[in-house]
């Protein structure tokens, strides 16, 4: 059964114990999936794993939860491959589980979405790249549940700068409610501040200094610029969006060993000047150690809200320490 990006709440998992997204919108899948699933235990696989260990995951899906729980079963990079697999699972003896299959593009020719569009039992979501105008609605959305005040010009001018890109839309607008939870006034002035990387070009810098471990470079930025207890809050933000990123990316180059691939299949696209950084971090770190460092950074951020006359310090110390590892 075929339903819309905006008819989720339609689901009845009840009856549709199986779903399948796909497409090109990586960020609008991950918010969708991050909503069906919450509150949920969550199990995440790969396709591969699946296919070679399917008595384990059959095991699994018609096993209760310990805790008595709803729970996700997420299938990553799912393809025609899994299709037998769906076709042997007896939904009948599913409890308070939903199978969620992700996948890439599927043309018309694809088994695995024909069979998904067909069948009443599944739920076929495609999501197509994001435009101006789906862009649009979500940012004014944002604005209108913060309550934040602001032009339509504006909206299009922080849109124009995410290149039509959902991820990087909603990074600008996270700045934008950083900065405003504190009552600061968001006028054109401040708009162009936050969303311009020129006036953040040190802080982008800093960042990436330090993680790809120069340790140098990275004690000579934080000594050359005049940080203060604001641009700490922001520096923190910047990192740990960073992280998150270079997390995805590494995990896909764990994944196909290919760095070439990697970073041009990144989303959103790196540009051509931070190719090589980028490599750089991805061969620096291991996922383990950079899922350690974005649980430290979320900890940091909320002790320098808490000790913001300590803040510089306390973020200093932090860097320091990461460009040294």
């Amino acid at each position: 059964m075929i339903l819309k990006f905006y008819e989720t709440k339609k689901i009845d998992t009840t009856k549709s114990k199986i779903i399948l997204f796909y497409g090109k919108n990586d960020a609008q899948i991950k918010d969708t999936v991050d909503h069906l699933v919450k509150k949920n235990e969550l199990l995440n696989y790969e396709q591969n794993e699946i296919i070679e260990k399917n008595k384990d995951f059959f095991d699994e899906i018609y096993t209760k939860s310990l805790f008595g729980e709803s729970r996700a079963i997420i299938i990553k990079r799912v393809s025609d491959k899994i299709l037998n697999l769906i076709k042997e699972i007896d939904t009948s003896k599913i409890e308070n589980t939903r199978i969620i299959l992700i996948a890439d593009t599927l043309d018309k020719k694809s088994k695995l979405r024909s069979a998904f569009e067909k069948d009443k039992s599944f739920i076929c979501i495609a999501f197509y790249p994001d435009n101006k105008e789906t862009l649009g609605k979500l940012a004014s959305n944002f604005f209108r549940d913060n309550k934040i005040s602001i032009s339509q010009s504006s909206i299009n001018t922080i849109i124009d700068k995410t290149n039509n890109d959902r991820s990087a839309l909603l990074n600008e607008l996270d700045k934008i409610k950083l900065y405003t939870s504190s009552g600061k006034k968001l006028d054109d002035e401040a708009i162009i501040k936050l969303i311009n990387l020129h006036e953040n070009h040190s802080i982008a810098e800093l960042v990436d200094s330090c993680l790809v471990k120069n340790k140098n470079k990275t004690v000579r930025i934080l000594r050359d610029n005049n940080y203060n207890n604001e641009d700490c809050i922001l520096i923190a933000k910047v990192f740990l969006n960073k992280l998150k990123l270079i997390i995805k990316l590494t995990k896909e180059y764990e994944y196909n060993k290919n760095l070439e691939l990697t970073i041009s299949s990144a989303k959103p696209p790196i540009f051509w000047k931070d190719k090589e950084i980028v490599k750089q971090q991805i061969i620096n770190w291991k996922t383990d150690s950079l899922k350690k460092s974005l649980y430290e950074i979320n900890e940091l951020e909320l002790l320098i809200k808490k000790n913001i006359n300590n803040s510089i310090n306390l973020l200093t110390d932090f860097i320091i320490k990461k460009a040294s590892a």
